[in-house]
């Protein structure tokens, strides 16, 4: 994939957020090879933009592939990161999928979760836009903050 066809512009203030770089982060963690080094930051979070024609063209027949189920764990595992940053306890996401691509995403922070998303179809993983990547992460990591708000106890065991 060129620099020019990419659907991300490179001076997309989504890119300077704490989110992104916690993205970038996540990727370049699960990428053991050093392949995702040379790339821009552009590149690393492209296949996160999904659009209605890019999901029409990926089947859902068959295993989700690595590469979808890392972006999808490096997605939760950067929520919990910014968990962890903005309330300084541990922060640990489960993923449990199945290999028709259906299954639960869980982050607890102590003995308490703060986070339950049922995931479908996790073949099309993806979002219309980084800055809808972005506000997703936001609104659940403003509900898991609000959670462990009420529940200090539970979230600090």
């Amino acid at each position: 994939m060129s620099e020019a066809t990419l659907a991300i512009e490179q001076n997309d203030p989504v890119l300077e957020t704490d989110f992104a770089r916690e993205m970038v982060r996540q990727m370049r963690a699960i990428d053991t090879y050093g392949t995702y080094d040379d790339w821009s930051v552009e590149k690393i979070l492209e296949p996160f933009v999904l659009t209605k024609e890019k999901k029409r063209e990926i089947p859902v027949v068959g295993d989700p592939d690595e590469v979808t189920l890392s972006r999808v764990k490096a997605f939760y595992n950067a929520i919990s990161a910014m968990i962890e940053k903005e309330c300084g306890l541990m922060a640990v996401p489960m993923i449990n999928l199945t290999h028709e691509g259906f299954g639960r995403a869980i982050i607890t922070v102590g003995k308490l979760v703060v986070m339950d998303r049922t995931l479908r179809d996790v073949h099309r993983f993806g979002f219309p836009s980084l800055s809808k990547m972005k506000d997703e992460a936001d609104k659940l990591l403003s509900v898991a903050l609000e959670i462990i708000g009420k529940y200090p106890d539970v979230a600090g065991m």
